[in-house]
């Protein structure tokens, strides 16, 4: 597993990163690399002050922290992420409003995107727009099992997320990838 992944444990830092802005900051660096809040604000249409404000709050949070050696002056603020991958469990935080409402507002991002392709997706060249997929199933598991899925999932995207690109000419593009279990009956 990358040493790269922080496990969030503190519901403050989970209220900074569930912020549905900031969630696109932090997802903007992560794709893009360090970027100015001039750079942010051009991607995400808003105002240069408002992302400045933003990218405090994520600081606050350790989520994100400056970049010195890129500015070209003193004036110059670039922006990094401080973990590529941020990690974390409702059952963490128990009886905590905060993660109910980060839950929520996680998985309103995640169909949000994917409803974002279904609108678009004739932009798109036919082998792009046939690559991705939809799966759902009921599968029955111990807790044991289930924690070896999550955990064999999240290696797979991050044998994908931590390689380096070949440089082989291939086209890539940015692709959004969501899982999530939930108990339940059918």
């Amino acid at each position: 597993m990358s040493d790269d992944i922080r496990e969030i444990r503190d519901s403050k830092v989970l209220a900074a990163m569930s912020h549905p802005l900031r969630r696109r900051l932090i997802e903007l660096l992560h794709l893009d690399g360090p970027a100015t809040a001039s750079m942010l604000a051009a991607k995400s249409d808003q105002a240069v002050g408002n992302i400045s404000h933003h990218m405090k709050v994520l600081a606050a949070a350790k989520l994100v922290e400056e970049a010195p050696e890129l500015a070209r002056d003193q004036r110059e603020r670039w922006w990094k992420r401080t973990s590529k991958t941020l990690r974390w469990a409702s059952a963490d935080f128990p009886d905590d409003p905060v993660a109910e409402a980060a839950e929520v507002l996680t998985l309103d991002h995640q169909t949000a995107i994917a409803r974002q392709w279904i609108a678009n997706r004739e932009n798109y060249p036919e082998e792009w727009r046939s690559a991705p997929f939809s799966m759902d199933t009921w599968i029955r598991l111990s807790k044991d099992e289930l924690d070896e899925l999550n955990e064999r999932i999240f290696l797979l995207i991050s044998e994908f997320d931590n390689r380096t690109e070949p440089g082989d000419g291939v086209e890539r593009r940015p692709v959004f990838f969501a899982a999530r279990t939930s108990l339940g009956k059918p």
